[in-house]
């Protein structure tokens, strides 16, 4: 359609640039015919080539903008010729002059105001051109006598070519824009009566000019004048309307715009999660409800507080006003524009405080479940091993009495004494061993159930020791000024036990030693002559169960540890074995 309009346009421009031509070397030879004005005449020939250039292809660069210059000083020169002929032919010169122009500013818009479109500064002077044009050419339909005086038929056809040729140049803009647009417009079936009764008021008014013996030329001036000035109102009003309309659709955008605000602004109040929209620079924009309840603030924050990185989704924590911190689920994103470019950001923060004592009491759970666990597989150890120790340990002396008490009473009568009392003396070693074993059970379920507790007071560790060696082997050095801060009971069942296992798994010489480490412990030593305890035992040499070694330095441990000292193990050079005992010293 663009490209068939501007070649008709085209057509137009030559044929008013031949006509000009014509014209101009008519008026060389010197014999103009009748009516015909020399100066509108010759305007038509830049008047045609401006039309002509006007039509060509729109091109961009240095050689659009050359050509678009040249068509606009072809067209001025067309209306400076056109205006000098208002003396032979004022309705013609007026008419080429106002063509002229319009040709000169066929590219040229105002800028829209108040909501209506461009305004394209050639359509009014088209339009006056094409009134005076048909106000000149609707008189021969009445009286054809004397009427080329106004204007020429071939003159009159050429400015209306002119004026078809300029609205053709430009269809994207103008009249035809306006016929084929969406918004406001003036349809054929409103333009078609508008143009008949322009055409009758012409002619009447011309008819009456000539009756009253006014001049063709003044009459068609004078109609031409008052046509424009009409068709200028109903612009004007049309204008008027389209502002108008212009406006309402306006102020129906505006009230669409707050509908929408309203909703956008009631939406981000409403939702559960914590929502603050921030600029590009991370500037505060605005927070809803549950944001202020999240953080305490009741007013908008002036500074974002620390956000994960756009694009992201993270555990965090959202400080509150108060000081204290609240852990939150953040999202931050980049709000986009049109073009992609970020725009502002939203940050989106869902509480999940809830959740977190959640996991923790979970979590706490799981660790009770597991030191149940632990527990019940302590329990269970302790009950292995409490069997097997009485398997081995206790029914072992419970075998030997009870053989021993058989044989004695079946052959009473016939053994001497000296073997009677030999059996009798076993028996009773075996029984003691026996009552030892039930006590050390009796302390250990004691240790385990956590009820022992130490009496601490001063404790001679000379008498202690003396009293637990009871005769045996053992050579005591211990000064007898010495004193431990510990249970007097505890401090016998250590030294006692730590002596049986030296004569019991060592070799004599056995050694009790001790002496002040600084100004708050005093060291007890037990040392044995033995081959030393083997590498694979040491690990759990102070545990509850050794098979062979029964409870007494799980006992000596406890005992210890209750009293608030410690005891380790060192290996003797050459051989043997040394048992170490740090106890707290007594106050002087």
């Amino acid at each position: 359609m663009g490209r068939l309009s501007r070649l008709i346009a085209g057509c137009a421009g030559i044929t008013v640039a031949v006509l000009g031509a014509v014209n101009t070397r008519t008026l060389d030879d010197g014999v103009p015919p009748d009516g015909l004005s020399p100066a509108p005449a010759v305007a038509l020939l830049p008047a045609g080539i401006a039309l002509l250039l006007h039509a060509a292809p729109i091109a961009a660069g240095p050689a659009g903008r050359i050509r678009s210059g040249a068509a606009a000083l072809l067209a001025l020169g067309a209306a400076v010729l056109g205006t000098a002929g208002l003396g032979d032919s004022p309705a013609a010169a007026v008419a080429v002059a106002l063509t002229g122009l319009a040709l000169a500013a066929l590219d040229l818009r105002l800028p829209p105001r108040d909501g209506a479109g461009a305004f394209r500064v050639a359509d009014p002077l088209l339009l006056g051109a094409a009134i005076i044009t048909l106000v000149a050419l609707v008189p021969r339909l009445f009286d054809a006598a004397g009427t080329d005086s106004v204007m020429p038929r071939h003159q009159a056809f050429a400015v209306l070519a002119l004026v078809a040729g300029a609205i053709l140049a430009r269809p994207e803009s103008g009249p035809l824009r306006t016929l084929g647009s969406s918004g406001p417009r003036l349809s054929l079936r409103r333009l078609a009566p508008v143009l008949v009764a322009t055409s009758l008021v012409a002619a009447l008014t011309s008819v009456l000019a000539r009756r009253t013996g006014v001049s063709p030329a003044a009459a068609a001036v004078s109609t031409g004048i008052i046509l424009a000035v009409l068709a200028l109102l109903a612009l004007l009003a049309f204008g008027v309307r389209t502002l108008d309309k212009a406006g309402q659709r306006q102020r129906n955008l505006l009230a669409e715009l707050r509908d929408r605000e309203e909703f956008a602004q009631t939406l981000l109040q409403s939702m559960n999660e914590a929502v603050m929209v921030l600029d590009v620079n991370y500037r505060v924009i605005d927070v809803n409800r549950r944001w202020r309840e999240l953080t305490g603030n009741p007013d908008n924050e002036p500074e974002p507080p620390p956000l994960p990185p756009p694009g992201t989704g993270l555990d965090w924590t959202l400080p509150r006003a108060d000081g204290t911190r609240v852990p939150v689920l953040a999202t931050m994103a980049a709000i986009p524009d049109a073009a992609g470019s970020t725009r502002g950001y939203v940050a989106t923060c869902i509480d999940i405080a809830e959740r977190k004592r959640a996991e923790e009491a979970l979590s706490e759970h799981a660790a009770d479940l597991e030191r149940g666990n632990a527990q019940l597989a302590a329990a269970l150890a302790f009950k292995n091993d409490l069997t097997s120790m009485l398997t081995h340990d206790v029914a072992q002396p419970i075998s030997s009495i009870a053989s021993l008490a058989e044989l004695l009473c079946d052959d009473w009568a016939d053994l001497p004494d000296d073997i009677r009392l030999e059996l009798a003396t076993k028996i009773d070693k075996n029984t003691r061993r026996l009552i030892k074993m039930m006590n050390d059970l009796q302390l250990l379920f004691r240790l385990d159930t956590g009820k022992v507790t130490a009496r601490r007071v001063p404790v001679p560790l000379r008498e202690v020791a003396e009293a637990a060696g009871g005769g045996a082997d053992v050579d005591i050095a211990v000064d007898a000024e010495l004193t431990a801060l510990a249970d007097r009971g505890h401090v016998a069942v250590v030294v006692e036990n730590l002596l049986k296992n030296a004569l019991t798994h060592g070799s004599p010489p056995v050694r009790v030693r001790a002496w002040r480490e600084d100004a708050t412990t005093v060291r007890l030593v037990v040392e044995d002559s033995g081959t030393g305890i083997p590498d694979e035992v040491l690990p759990r040499l102070f545990g509850r169960f050794i098979k062979g070694a029964g409870l007494g330095l799980f006992i000596v441990r406890h005992l210890v540890e209750a009293n608030g000292g410690s005891v380790r193990y060192e290996a003797v050079t050459p051989q043997g074995a040394r048992l170490i005992v740090d106890l707290e010293s007594a106050p002087a």
